[in-house]
């Protein structure tokens, strides 16, 4: 297969410009101009950005334990859908993946039923209870690339300083899930005038960004590495910052929700804009978009949560938390990242009667004219820096020898993301008829065509 024509974008390999991909036998062969072909199929990607595939590394799957919302199969062709080539599945599935048995069971299923690459994030604590450590090396061993109670968040802070420095010895990561349940409690929206507006719970800010103190002060105690998941407001970004500054071995996640609404969007008590964390102030959103342009937060994932409708479909205080993401990530970041400075994008509002996309969306010649360091950005964030934190050493980039996961991408696309297109089995998005611009266009996973 050869990819010709194509704007090329490798932040890894520092390589960017008009260049063909040579790819065989599942792998990137060669990266250059003027490939010939000679039998090949050929994929013409003129006007097209093609990156390395992009990589989601915090996705809910629900399989085992919740096939009615969603399952492998669904939403990793959800993934395909959006760009997305690889996902890293959380471990809060039923069972709980908190062992080498049911990982390797699980393994079975992904490589039966998956469209895309998943790799498997395993809990952290037995049941996810934050009482137990799992055995981690027998479950890095058994294929987890990561570690997680993504969901539930470990409130003992010697068991959590126990756990990073475990993982360490296991060559783990820990993705942390930073919430005090001593001060969130049993709020839905975040703390403010817009809570005591529509007379529901609040959710303090406190919540998240204690835990991210407190976790970030472990992990430099311990020396070990650390991923805060699904950052959502400012105080989290200054302590992330000031940690990186000093050297503090963490990395960072933001979700595209956390930078493309805001908590305005709860106005309605649509239960699709509840979210864990809460959505924030316009000041947070501020926040998160200059962090994703400096480098402060390193990658986008979309926190993808599928429910069925009797969990959304309820009074708001009782709703469950999450929505999905798998593909709409991609265009969401390309509307905050390419095209325009990050700062500068004005919050998005959930609007079904206009069905339109108020921002300003990228802007993207033919091949040989593309140059946006919005895109450049985004491959780092949604593509090379989660391939780096996970440890997928043949992702991430395009150099030869690497997998032939690529992403093919449309800038100039316009699209509405509607309840019939959706793959996901669920549909609990804020984003439904929304008309966007940019998208994926064609996906290869592994050197075959998925898209």
């Amino acid at each position: 297969m050869i990819i010709k024509n194509g704007y090329v974008i490798d932040p890894v390999n520092k390589k960017e410009g008009a260049f063909d991909i040579l790819i065989g036998r599942g792998k990137i062969k060669k990266v250059a101009k003027g490939i010939k072909a000679s039998g090949e199929e050929i994929i013409d990607a003129a006007g097209k950005i093609v990156t390395p595939g992009l990589i989601d590394m915090h996705v809910h799957l629900r399989e085992p334990g919740r096939e009615d919302v969603e399952t492998i199969a669904s939403g990793t062709r959800a993934a395909v859908a959006g760009g997305i080539t690889s996902v890293a599945a959380m471990p809060n599935t039923r069972p709980a993946m908190d062992n080498a048995e049911r990982i390797e069971f699980l393994k079975d299923r992904i490589e039966k039923k998956a469209a895309s690459n998943v790799f498997i994030v395993g809990a952290i604590t037995k049941e996810r209870k934050g009482r137990e450590l799992v055995d981690m090396k027998a479950v890095r061993d058994a294929g987890a690339v990561a570690l997680s109670d993504d969901g539930g968040s470990i409130q003992d802070e010697s068991l959590m300083c126990d756990a990073l420095k475990k993982a360490k010895e296991s060559n783990l990561i820990i993705i942390s899930h930073c919430e005090d349940k001593n001060i969130s409690k049993n709020g839905v929206v975040n703390e403010g005038l817009m809570a005591t507006k529509l007379g529901l719970r609040s959710w303090p800010k406190a919540a998240e960004y204690n835990f991210v103190e407190r976790d970030i002060k472990l992990a430099k105690k311990a020396k070990a590495r650390l991923h805060i998941a699904h950052v959502s407001c400012k105080e989290s970004v200054d302590i992330i910052r000031k940690a990186k500054a000093e050297g503090v071995l963490v990395t960072a996640e933001t979700a595209p929700h956390y930078f493309s609404l805001d908590e305005t969007a709860c106005e309605t008590y649509d239960t699709r804009t509840k979210m864990n964390p809460p959505l924030r102030s316009s000041e947070d959103v501020a926040a998160i978009k200059e962090a994703l342009a400096d480098g402060t937060i390193d990658v986008i994932a979309s926190d993808h949560a599928p429910h069925g409708k009797h969990e959304k479909e309820i009074e708001f205080e009782h709703a469950a938390f999450g929505i999905i993401g798998l593909e709409t990530s991609l265009a969401l970041a390309a509307m905050f990242l390419a095209g325009e400075k990050t700062s500068g994008a004005e919050t998005a509002r959930v609007d079904e009667k206009t069905a339109r996309v108020d921002e300003k969306t990228a802007r993207v010649g033919n091949s040989e004219g593309i140059s946006d360091p919005g895109w450049r950005r985004l491959v780092h964030l949604m593509s090379a820096n989660p391939a780096r934190i996970l440890g997928l050493i043949h992702k991430g980039h395009l150099a030869p020898g690497a997998d032939a996961d690529i992403t093919i991408i449309d800038p100039e696309k316009e699209w509405t993301y509607t309840k019939n297109s959706i793959r996901s089995k669920s549909q609990n998005s804020p984003f439904i008829n929304r008309r966007f611009k940019g998208k994926a266009v064609g996906v290869i996973v592994g050197g075959k065509r998925c898209l």
